[in-house]
């Protein structure tokens, strides 16, 4: 499995999650099978973007876009952090 994990700070959170909906099929399109959305416990604006691809070459030209800059821009991202993953081990304790 390949993740991407995105940490950032948005403007708002509500504006940045009207604007993260709307693009959910260009996201289903680009490679993204699965997602799950964690906030930092002290600040609604501080979000964890956490999500499954296909393959981590198309999360790259994805997240590296033009495209996806200028919607970052929109929605009142601030300077995010993409980690790519590559998954060795999964368990259930």
């Amino acid at each position: 499995m390949q993740h991407v994990l995105i940490i950032h700070e948005v403007e708002a959170y509500r504006a940045w999650k009207a604007i993260f909906d709307q693009a959910a099929d260009l996201r289903k399109r680009a490679g993204e099978i699965s997602y799950q959305l964690l906030r930092y416990d002290n600040d609604a604006n501080k979000i964890i973007h956490f999500s499954e691809w296909a393959s981590l070459d198309k999360a790259r030209r994805f997240f590296e876009s033009p495209e996806l800059a200028e919607i970052r821009r929109q929605a009142g991202v601030k300077a995010p952090d993409f980690i790519y993953l590559q998954e060795i081990e999964r368990g259930v304790l």
